[in-house]
């Protein structure tokens, strides 16, 4: 049951354009508190709370066990009082340089584990070099020692791949799965895309 209420569920705001993934738990949490509808991926029919606690599940569909009844898994969900659509950026962050560089130390292709990585400054900050995504690499603690403050020309020490910003997708690797239904509410262009936590 507690790998039922991790599954994924896709967010689409009121204009039924997708905005975010959230696990089960999240999604019904909206659909009780009257923020959000559930979507019948088959037929697009919208459930409120006290609807889709009615429905009783197909035998192949996932469900949540309770004292007095199951309840059907929501695959997709849809915003009430939600237009916007998301910003096309990704955040600069630490964690969204790990995802980029795929846990691999851009100078040796090592993938040692997150403990063992550090975020290196291609052009070092003691020569002015700043934190953005194209002055910004994975690397190993060997290599970044072995790199210090120097540029990777100056020590030999080639890239891997050069850094670059993301392009912004929304289901980046959602634990790497993907649910059927979504592809009637998503174009090819959002498959391993990254979309907010809503």
């Amino acid at each position: 049951m507690i790998a039922v209420l991790h599954r994924p569920t896709l967010v689409l705001n009121r204009n039924w354009q997708p905005v975010g993934v959230v696990p089960v738990t999240r999604s019904l949490t909206l659909v009780c508190s009257d923020r959000a509808r559930v979507v019948d991926p088959h037929d697009f029919q919208q459930y409120t709370w006290s609807d889709w606690s009615q429905l009783l599940p197909h035998d192949d569909e996932p469900f949540i066990q309770s004292v007095a009844f199951r309840l059907r898994v929501p695959e997709v969900i849809t915003l009430t009082s939600y237009d916007r659509v998301p910003m096309n950026v990704v955040t600069f962050s630490r964690r969204n340089i790990y995802k980029r560089d795929r846990y691999t130390c851009q100078y040796c292709g090592v993938q040692p584990g997150s403990e063992e990585l550090t975020i290196d400054h291609v052009m070092p900050r003691s020569r002015g070099g700043t934190s953005t995504w194209e002055n910004c690499v994975l690397a190993c603690l060997n290599c970044n020692k072995r790199k210090a403050d120097k540029t990777p020309d100056e020590c030999r020490m080639p890239l891997k791949r050069s850094p670059f910003r993301p392009r912004w997708k929304p289901m980046y690797a959602w634990h790497s799965m993907k649910i059927e239904s979504w592809s009637k509410f998503l174009s090819e262009a959002y498959w391993n895309v990254e979309l907010d936590e809503y």
